[in-house]
């Protein structure tokens, strides 16, 4: 007695049904759902995304300004039209058997790929996100998302082949299970980099923006990008080294980043002192040192090396300089004398990491202690030259 809308439309001609059997008359009701679906895709460009857009710019909350940001919209405005041609045909193509399939089938496919550039945009957007968090800004998370997209993709290509082969995607995937170790051959260097990446990852072995050193690679410079399948090293020369993650996991590196992080970069210089330079201080000698500060503690001693002078007056030098971090470690030992002298170490922490500006405080003390080492009757050992020997002869 009652007749449901379906059959109320079949039964006026609005539907397709079994006696209609005209091909300009399916090709007129298929023109009608795509412009259908345009209609609907054009209101939610033109008026959803747009208010959408606006209400994200007026949250306080940023995570919403990388979910929703214009890609991930632009991908949602073409994903809309297919869902609704998707739903439409069934209704309005019902009975015809073959034409019904096709159109379902290319539908499928039409909503598979949107979806896949949908969910892309989408882990894009988590990446951006997560570069932006306290904890995760430097970890070389790149590889994992670029993972993902590759996940995603493959899922939908066997989602399409599944359509046009009209067989199940478990199917395929039991069949590509058999294929596996071809797989694995082919995708070898894209699977172990995924798992160096978890495991830089995870270990905090290494992020963006370190300083590595990898002497077997001839590699020392700051690593600008970690993605699945390489590192990239800007060197300090400009030139740029690409290594795979797994050489970073399987093999040993440097990274500088503690240091970077601390509080100085430690200088450990030395200078080669004549031993037969090294003698007692004389009466004027101690008296001219009386009333310095730094010789306090040497004060109520009878008898003071020049050498000892020299280390108190130059370690309160160091001291007092702003460059160096005198809450670090701060000394001037003496090494293992030899044939070259006795080796006289400097060791301190400068306070500034940068190379340039390390490179020219360790330059600078160096000459420094160069140049005050004969006002205590010191002098450095280097080998004898032509230009001494020359110097022999003519006092002679």
């Amino acid at each position: 007695m009652f007749r449901t809308f379906d059959q109320w439309l079949r039964s006026e001609g609005y539907l397709m049904g079994e006696d209609s059997t005209s091909t300009l008359h399916r090709v007129l009701w298929l023109v009608a759902v795509l412009l259908f679906g345009y209609l609907v895709g054009l209101i939610c460009r033109r008026v959803v995304i747009p208010l959408v857009a606006k209400v994200v710019s007026k949250t306080k909350a940023t995570w919403d300004d990388y979910l929703f940001n214009p890609r991930v919209l632009r991908s949602i405005s073409h994903l809309v039209p297919a869902m609704v041609v998707y739903v439409v045909i069934p209704y309005v193509f019902i009975g015809t058997g073959l034409w019904l399939d096709i159109l379902l089938r290319i539908s499928q496919i039409w909503l598979i790929i949107v979806g896949i550039r949908f969910f892309t945009a989408l882990i894009s957007s988590v990446y951006e996100l997560s570069t932006q968090h306290e904890d995760l800004r430097d970890r070389p998370l790149k590889g994992v998302y670029q993972m993902l997209k590759i996940i995603v993709i493959c899922v939908g290509v066997i989602g399409v082949v599944s359509v046009l082969v009209n067989r199940s995607p478990l199917a395929l995937f039991t069949a590509l299970g058999a294929a596996a170790t071809v797989l694995m051959l082919i995708f070898k260097d894209t699977i172990i980099g995924l798992v160096a990446g978890v495991q830089l990852s995870a270990n905090d072995m290494l992020r963006p923006g370190d300083w590595i050193k990898i002497p077997k690679q001839g590699i020392d410079g700051m690593v600008t990008e970690v993605n699945l399948t390489t590192v990239k090293v800007l060197n300090w020369d400009n030139s740029v080294t690409t290594v795979p993650p797994y050489t970073l996991v399987s093999d040993s590196f440097e990274n500088w980043r503690v240091m970077q992080e601390s509080g100085g970069r430690r200088v450990k210089r030395s200078v080669n002192i004549d031993m037969q330079s090294i003698r007692f201080c004389t009466p004027e000698e101690l008296s001219a040192y009386a009333d310095e500060e730094w010789f306090a503690p040497l004060k109520d001693e009878k008898e003071v090396v020049n050498l000892r002078v020299f280390r108190a007056y130059f370690t309160d030098c160091l001291r007092r300089n702003p460059r160096i971090n005198a809450e670090l470690t701060l000394m001037i030992r003496q090494l293992q004398p030899g044939p070259q002298g006795l080796p006289l170490e400097l060791y301190f922490f400068s306070a500034d990491r940068s190379w340039i500006p390390y490179e020219m405080l360790q330059a600078e003390v160096l000459e420094v202690c160069l140049a005050v080492l004969p006002r205590f009757g010191l002098h450095v050992f280097q080998s004898p030259t032509g230009l001494d020997l020359e110097r022999t002869r003519i006092n002679q």
